[in-house]
């Protein structure tokens, strides 16, 4: 799989603009919570659309659409992939297609509610996928997940401190080919690629 610089950049760039464009409009946010946030956010989405995911998967906490979401809804949006985001709560998905309005993305995104241990199974082959621990199953979910062995990243946000296999990376990492970086993004967020894929940094 060929990286692609110039998708990449559009969606790195089409990110912060976003970040920069409403950071402090009301009419964007969740309850309290701003939904676009800077730093990290515009290179996740670089990373899947310059990587030209066809699949990509977010699990969400009972907190819904996150920064992560705008950010792959981005990447769709620019290499025309599917971007399935699993909500598990009966959340307001009304008032979520909203929010996604807001910035221009409503039509980049499928929200689906289900146990995501059930849905995700719906799923073969993931190219990119987003896993927030804040979701009591999600070491479930790490032992189910179907990714592209042939090249696949699967970030993790809000890890857990102190917890025997807690990350994704360290429930993969006896396999061939992992790579597995954390960064003290937010509440802890993890980064594995496995396979050939061309994670480079736009």
């Amino acid at each position: 799989m060929k990286w692609s610089s110039q998708d990449a950049m559009q969606a790195y760039l089409h990110t912060l603009q976003l970040c920069k464009t409403h950071s402090n409009d009301e009419d964007c946010t969740l309850g309290t919570i701003n939904i676009i946030q800077p730093q990290c956010m515009e290179f996740i989405s670089a990373l899947a659309a310059g990587n030209q995911a066809k699949l990509m998967v977010q699990v969400t906490s009972d907190q819904g659409i996150n920064p992560l979401t705008i950010a792959l809804a981005v990447a769709a949006k620019h290499t025309k992939a599917r971007f399935v985001c699993i909500l598990h709560q009966l959340q307001d998905i009304e008032n979520y297609r909203a929010q996604l309005s807001c910035y221009g993305l409503e039509d980049a995104v499928e929200l689906v509610y289900g146990n995501p241990c059930e849905v995700i199974m719906e799923f073969k082959n993931i190219v990119f996928a987003a896993i927030d621990c804040k979701f009591e199953g999600f070491l479930r979910l790490f032992e189910i997940i179907d990714v592209n062995i042939r090249g696949s990243v699967v970030v993790v946000s809000n890890i857990p401190e102190r917890r025997i296999r807690a990350s994704f990376g360290e429930v993969v990492k006896g396999r061939t080919g992992v790579e597995c970086v954390t960064r003290s993004i937010g509440e802890g967020m993890e980064l594995t690629r496995i396979g050939l894929m061309n994670c480079c940094k736009p």
